[in-house]
């Protein structure tokens, strides 16, 4: 009997023991709770500080990222505008040998022009001849317009062809837009 009594002592002083650890005042367990929330709410305004600091990283990383491949992409853009000029320079001389007597002139620089736009064209630049297609004031410049038979708003001619590097335009072409038919003239063709 005698472990029994010692086993029961022993019981004894342990809840003793869990009696005074447990035995909080009002108080201190008001203040722990307090100190909880406290803690807690610090924990919930860094974890939103963190998300942010993410959020912001990941912002940073795509715009960088975007940049370095528009900085590829477009790198070509100064070069391809001054590269527009030998073009026009080009159209210009094939336009004063429309008359020329010398055949193998007009030849050479159409298949000089022919190489140069393949050439632009490997690198991205595409040139825009916009004739008997939809007015695009994105891609086109209307220098006039002018009465026509068919469709209003149509390119009749393109004065000077633009150019687009990827989906930027380089120089948008410069063309005349039909307006449709002059009032008038449906009367006076009535009239007839």
């Amino acid at each position: 009997m005698g472990s029994r009594d010692e086993s029961e002592v022993e019981d004894t002083q342990d809840s003793e023991k869990v009696d005074d650890t447990v035995a909080l005042t009002a108080e201190e367990i008001k203040a722990l709770k307090q100190s909880l929330d406290e803690a807690q709410q610090k924990a919930a305004e860094n974890w939103d500080l963190f998300l942010r600091a993410r959020a912001d990283s990941d912002n940073i990383q795509r715009r960088a990222s975007l940049d370095v491949q528009n900085a590829h992409r477009y790198a070509l853009e100064k070069f391809a505008r001054e590269i527009l000029l030998v073009v026009d320079s080009l159209d210009q001389g094939l336009q004063a040998a429309e008359n020329s007597v010398d055949a193998a002139l007009k030849e050479g620089l159409l298949l000089t022009r022919k190489l140069l736009i393949s050439t632009l064209d490997k690198f991205g630049i595409q040139e825009i001849n916009p004739v008997n297609q939809p007015f695009d004031p994105a891609t086109h410049e209307a220098l006039s317009m002018q009465p026509s038979e068919g469709k209003p708003n149509q390119v009749l001619s393109v004065i000077q062809k633009g150019f687009t590097l990827e989906d930027r335009v380089l120089r948008p072409a410069r063309v005349i837009v039909s307006r449709g038919p002059e009032p008038g003239a449906e009367k006076a063709a009535d009239g007839d």
